[in-house]
């Protein structure tokens, strides 16, 4: 990797500019020219094999990202440092095209987003994500996107494009209500009546969508699925889908003091509730058991959700894998 670190160039017209106040924070990137781009997935508790992730660490400064002790991998740390050392992979396209051009590449549904958020604001200037895409296009690769990231709208015509050839469903995370809520512990995120756009916009233009409810933080916004669930089927949402708050490892060293600092008056009641679903733990590592709780205060958030889900139509989980679209594109012979 290398610092990468330029000042305006006076010779390109277009600027990159925040839609909402920006976040306190010195941002420093990092170029890494990675070995491979595609992760292949072994957890049971996620509903996909393969994901393609073109940033390290994320600028939306999410509390509860579950992702933060990954980035202690590459020496960094998992709080401020996963929030301001972000590391992006500028070959993502190319080992991208590589990867689908290996003959045990059979065309399987790639996630964006597996670990941290492909829209982050970084992909404003960088793109890479949008050039992946452009490269499923190319290949007619089906593809799931999970984001909170108003930006995934500006790549309404590669998504079209995408739509026309193979599958691709959009989730748009939004776990809070209100904006000012949302904006405690998700810092860099888009405020959510701005994905709720991005939503809709996604939806009139054809794209099959969805909303994830996630995390759902007991006490603070479990009161929020009905109105999110609602908000969504208007944003023209056909599924959704939710997780439980999860606090690996040094996640609950960044989570807990946010919350305090932010929510003083019912830190206590969340962290206590969350203990109860959690089995008399802050976190359940095991796999089966880490995306939801026990007990009958989750059963009664559970069934809300399901029940919502079923009075708006909105379909629980992602679609089954349908036989893939994935072509190789061949060179047309011309004629002289």
């Amino acid at each position: 990797m290398r610092r990468q670190d330029n000042p305006q160039n006076r010779f390109v017209a277009s600027t990159v500019e925040w839609s909402e106040p920006a976040p306190y924070a010195q941002l420093e990137v990092l170029e890494e020219r990675a070995k491979s781009i595609v992760a292949e997935n072994d957890s049971p508790d996620l509903p996909f094999r393969f994901s393609v992730n073109p940033y390290r660490g994320c600028f939306h400064a999410c509390a509860y990202c579950y992702a933060r002790p990954s980035h202690q991998y590459w020496g960094f740390g998992a709080g401020t440092d996963f929030e301001r050392k972000i590391v992006a992979k500028v070959n993502a396209a190319a080992l991208l095209h590589e990867r689908f051009e290996r003959k045990d590449w059979q065309g399987e549904r790639i996630v964006f987003s597996g670990n941290t958020d492909c829209y982050q604001p970084l992909e404003a200037a960088r793109k890479l994500t949008r050039a992946c895409l452009e490269v499923c296009a190319e290949y007619k690769n089906p593809v799931v996107i999970i984001t909170k990231n108003q930006l995934v709208q500006r790549d309404l015509d590669v998504l079209t494009r995408l739509h026309e050839r193979a599958h691709v469903l959009v989730f748009v995370s939004i776990p809070f209500a209100d904006d000012d809520k949302a904006r405690a512990i998700e810092p860099g995120a888009s405020a959510p009546s701005k994905r709720f756009e991005a939503l809709a916009a996604l939806s009139a233009a054809g794209i099959e969508t969805g909303i994830a409810v996630a995390p759902i933080i007991p006490g603070l916004n479990d009161a929020d699925i009905p109105k999110l669930l609602e908000r969504a089927k208007a944003a023209g949402a056909s599924r959704a889908f939710r997780t439980l708050l999860r606090l690996p490892a040094e996640v609950a060293q960044v989570f807990e003091p946010r919350l305090r600092e932010a929510f003083p008056d019912t830190a206590d009641k969340v962290m206590n509730t969350l203990v109860q679903l959690r089995s008399g733990r802050k976190n359940d590592p095991r796999f089966g058991e880490r995306m939801h709780g026990q007990g009958p205060r989750w059963k009664m958030i559970d069934d809300l959700f399901e029940l919502h889900c079923q009075k708006r139509g909105l379909t629980l989980g992602e679609r089954a894998s349908a036989a893939t679209t994935f072509e190789r594109p061949r060179a047309q012979l011309r004629l002289f």
